[in-house]
């Protein structure tokens, strides 16, 4: 016999699957049905929305990233020398 699922264990499943569909909407085209279960989710659900968004801007930034020229890509000194800090304080504090 099938478990009936908790409310929240229902709407766990919803959030996996939704934020599935976010991921491949970046990719690929969705069905039409995966585009209206993603649309009634992301209608009650805050979570995914923001996830959504999130989701987009990171995709975007990488996409740039790995368009922009690799001479382009450059960390400046203040955040090297921030982060050279950090990582020896943490090396020390393993110590």
């Amino acid at each position: 016999m099938k478990k009936e699922l908790t409310e929240s264990e229902k709407i766990a499943y919803n959030c996996r699957k939704a934020t599935l569909l976010i991921e491949k909407k970046q990719s690929i085209r969705l069905t039409s049905r995966e585009k209206m279960e993603l649309k009634l989710h992301l209608a009650g659900c805050y979570i995914c929305r923001v996830y959504e968004q999130q989701s987009i801007l990171i995709n975007s930034m990488m996409t740039q990233l790995f368009k922009a020229d690799p001479k382009e890509i450059k960390l400046d000194s203040a955040f090297k020398e921030n982060l050279q800090k950090t990582i020896e304080r943490k090396l020390n504090d393993k110590r």
